[in-house]
């Protein structure tokens, strides 16, 4: 149905990686939620991505997310710059993401978000611009309420397409997880851009990602987040986290947020979206007509 165009908006996306003092035309100034990422990070010791993974894989988890103000994010990372530590590689601490997410034709998988049912999936591929890899994913929401992510290599080149080899994996995924068939008429529905920071506490129990830039993006439209505030997910195995207190301490509570369902709600006003109304008004700018120059059909 929506393909985006990833080669092009790949190279948008490395101009966000500029060195310092380049300024791309087409690129905005920074934003007071990119600025406070950019100076937490800077307080934080640097982990490299293999030592990362050995500590704190968290495959399996419990996802809490917080739309941060900009100057509680700060706040937030200075009490905790002694606890944490910042994924670093190659002297780079904020990454480039792509993704894009399949659905069927009746939007199956958004609706049954929408309806909070048990048994519910998002697929996607997820491609990290900086480096090039890509993976395809299926989330689940396991019995307990906690996010289990099942993830598999995937093509770059095709990272708009579910490869045989990506139904494959969702097929399976279904039908151990919850027994279910695939869902007939799987296909690319929309598109996600963000610039992400992660930060691991030292004991490996929990993980921050920070994210920045949020763009959403079909064939006809595209919403872009305020840049006021930084959407972080707060990753632990379950017993809470140091920065969880502090955002309660300091009044910010979750939000019941995903991605894919929000970018829906977003560029199709037209859908039920009650759950979403409030985030889409607080922390989203307006829909406006896409930049035709970064999508094309498929």
């Amino acid at each position: 149905m929506t393909v985006v165009d990833l080669d092009t908006r790949r190279t948008a996306s490395a101009a966000s990686a500029a060195p310092a003092g380049a300024t791309p035309a087409r690129w905005p100034v920074a934003t007071p939620a990119e600025r406070a990422v950019a100076a937490a990070a800077a307080m934080v010791e640097p982990i490299g991505l293999d030592e990362l993974m050995e500590l704190a894989e968290l495959q399996t988890r419990v996802d809490r997310k917080y739309f941060v103000p900009a100057s509680v994010f700060r706040r937030m990372i200075g009490e905790l710059a002694d606890e944490l530590r910042v994924l670093d590689i190659d002297g780079r601490r904020t990454f480039g993401y792509e993704s894009v997410y399949f659905d069927t034709p009746d939007l199956r998988t958004y609706r049954a978000h929408l309806q909070r049912r048990r048994q519910r999936f998002k697929a996607r591929t997820r491609t990290y611009t900086d480096s090039g890899l890509c993976m395809f994913e299926v989330k689940l929401t396991g019995a307990r309420g906690e996010t289990v992510k099942q993830r598999v290599p995937h093509r770059a080149e095709d990272n708009a397409e579910l490869t045989a080899e990506a139904l494959d994996h969702l097929r399976s995924t279904l039908c151990q997880a919850y027994h279910q068939d695939l869902p007939a008429g799987m296909q690319p529905m929309l598109a996600t851009t963000y610039r992400r920071t992660t930060f691991v506490s030292g004991s490996g129990e929990s993980r921050l990602t920070c994210d920045v830039g949020l763009a959403c993006l079909n064939m006809w439209h595209e919403v872009r987040d305020t840049g006021t505030h930084v959407l972080v997910e707060s990753k632990s195995s379950g017993r809470g986290s140091a920065p969880e207190r502090i955002l309660r301490e300091l009044g910010v509570r979750p939000a019941s947020i995903s991605k894919y369902c929000v970018a829906i709600a977003a560029l199709h006003p037209e859908l039920p979206s009650n759950p979403w109304h409030q985030i889409l008004r607080r922390y989203f700018g307006p829909r406006t007509v896409a930049d035709q120059s970064i999508t094309t059909m498929a």
